[in-house]
């Protein structure tokens, strides 16, 4: 099984459905929420039933594709950051880079972006410098 993170939404959001296979997971953090956000926070029952209108199309897609579709709220947590590290450092999370420009070339970073010269994956501007 692969999940796809979102952070985009929109377009975006429904055209990444399309890459990933039947019983795969997409999660969003920009939306729309669906109900099993409205949980965790305490609300009201009728404000799920809001959630689940607002997500009610990106749900529907995910189902005729066979994937599963989730909204997840971030928030600052140092032990989730920490598990994540753990996935990382063990292999089983594996984030996609394009490229990676030093602090001093910010500038092209977002040029590089800006110009749709992304193929696949996130452009890293790494704070450490290079011991090269």
């Amino acid at each position: 099984m692969y999940a796809l993170l979102d952070s985009l939404g929109g377009a975006n959001l429904e055209k990444s459905l399309t890459v990933l296979k039947p019983g795969d997971l997409a999660i969003s953090v920009v939306g729309p929420p669906d109900a099993g956000f409205a949980k965790p926070l305490g609300a009201p029952s009728f404000l799920g039933l809001v959630m689940n209108t607002l997500s009610r199309k990106i749900r529907k897609q995910a189902k005729a594709l066979g994937v599963r579709y989730q909204f997840l709220f971030m928030q600052a947590n140092g032990s989730q950051l920490r598990r994540l590290g753990a996935l990382y450092d063990s292999g089983k999370l594996r984030p996609v880079i394009d490229s990676t420009f030093p602090f001093d070339q910010t500038l092209e970073a977002m040029a590089h972006v800006e110009q749709g010269r992304t193929k696949a994956g996130k452009v890293v501007v790494s704070m450490v410098p290079d011991n090269d």
